[in-house]
């Protein structure tokens, strides 16, 4: 059972996770719920070692391990939160600004029909 790890591969798994929750869409799920959980980091840490020998079948055990070190750690657990918001922010700004845009179009045709409706009216 790993019980430290160090900074350079707890920055690495943060990586990994907050690329994987960015890029499926699951940043402000994942934002809310580890910052909701995060003053119990110690106790979800200890379950996950307690879960370790059924979750070892499904994931890789020294990651799994690493993990459950890296959320003993607050300031882990802040960049990996900063990270996500990050992350999700760099992935989807394109997307955020063509939506924008979209929306922007949509407002002012509203704005166009409804003065034209105003001016008939005035006639």
């Amino acid at each position: 059972m790993i019980l430290e790890i160090s900074q350079e591969r707890a920055h690495e798994i943060i990586e990994k996770v907050a690329t994987f929750v960015a890029t499926r869409r699951m940043a402000s799920a994942a934002i809310m719920t580890i910052e909701s959980l995060r003053p119990l980091h110690n106790i979800g840490s200890q379950v996950l070692y307690f879960l370790a020998p059924f979750a070892e079948l499904i994931f890789n055990p020294t990651e799994y391990q690493e993990f459950a070190a890296l959320l003993e750690n607050d300031e882990n657990i802040k960049y990996l939160l900063k990270r996500i918001d990050e992350l999700d922010v760099e992935i989807h700004k394109e997307e955020r600004n063509k939506n924008r845009l979209q929306w922007k179009r949509k407002k002012n045709k509203i704005v166009r029909i409804f003065k034209s409706n105003k001016r008939a009216k005035e006639k």
